[in-house]
């Protein structure tokens, strides 16, 4: 059995956190015919994922993101392979996040200075 192991440190916070594990858990099972599961803990998450031949979770935690995955004999053999897939759509998931531009507070109109006439 081939193990995956990564590793990506964030600043986004659990709840940021939470939405890109979420994310990511949807392509995983679109794309991959994963079956995944989410249980959901005060300070971090875990997402659990399978198929034949692959079995592993994700720790979603406020500060950083923890992936360990068993391949089974056959999928061993692709184990780089599949490790940098992972870590592509991981990194690219964080990477938009990050260009994500902040919700920014509206700004108040400036106030126009009141003009005086000269008195006539």
């Amino acid at each position: 059995m081939a193990d995956i192991r990564i590793h990506r440190e964030h600043l986004l916070g659990l709840a940021k956190a939470r939405k890109i594990a979420w994310q990511w858990a949807e392509e995983v099972e679109h794309k991959f015919d994963m079956e995944c599961s989410v249980l959901e803990g005060e300070t971090s998450d875990t997402v659990e994922f399978s198929r034949t031949g692959v079995k592993g979770r994700l720790i979603v935690a406020a500060d950083h993101f923890d992936l360990e995955a068993k391949l089974g004999f056959l999928l061993g053999a692709f184990s780089k392979t599949i490790e940098g897939e992972i870590t592509k759509n991981l990194d690219a998931l964080l990477s938009a996040s990050a260009k994500a531009p902040a919700a920014a507070p509206a700004k108040a109109a400036p106030k126009k200075a009141a003009v005086k006439k000269p008195a006539k």
